[in-house]
C-alpha cells in the first residue's frame, strides 16, 4: 500500500525548489497577479505545468498556492523559474484612488448606506 503524498513534506518542497529556499520575494506579493504567456510543454516540471494551466486569466499569487497546496514562498520560487523564462507576466492590481474615484466619496457611501436601510 502506497502512502498519501504530503504536499509539504520537507524533501518534496527541496526537490522542486531544487534545493532554492528564497525567490521572487521582490517581485511576488501575495496579491500579484499572474497570467500565462504560453502553454505548459512536454518534459516540464508538473507545478509549472499546473501553474501555467491554472494561469490562463489573472490570478493571485495567493490563489495559485492554496490551488497548488503549497505554501507561497514555493510558490514564489516556482513563478520566478516561469517569469525568468518569459512564460508567464506578473502585476499589481491597481490601487484606486479615493481622491478620483466618485464611488469612495463619503457622499455617495452615505447614499448608498441610506438606500440599503431603506430596504
Amino acid at each position: 500500500m502506497s502512502r498519501p503524498v504530503d504536499r509539504e513534506s520537507p524533501d518534496r518542497l527541496y526537490t522542486i525548489t531544487s534545493g532554492r529556499s528564497r525567490g521572487g520575494d521582490e517581485v511576488f506579493d501575495a496579491v500579484t497577479l499572474v497570467v500565462a504567456e504560453c502553454d505548459p510543454t512536454p518534459g516540464m516540471q508538473s507545478e509549472h505545468s499546473r501553474i501555467l494551466r491554472m494561469c490562463q486569466r489573472p490570478m493571485a499569487v495567493v490563489e495559485v498556492s492554496a490551488r497548488l497546496g503549497l505554501p507561497v514562498n514555493v510558490v514564489r520560487i516556482l513563478l520566478t523559474d516561469l517569469l525568468d523564462a518569459g512564460r508567464i507576466t506578473a502585476r499589481h492590481p491597481t490601487a484606486v484612488n479615493s481622491a478620483v474615484s466618485p464611488f469612495a466619496s463619503p457622499d455617495v457611501l452615505e447614499k448608498v448606506l441610506v438606500a440599503l436601510q431603506k430596504l
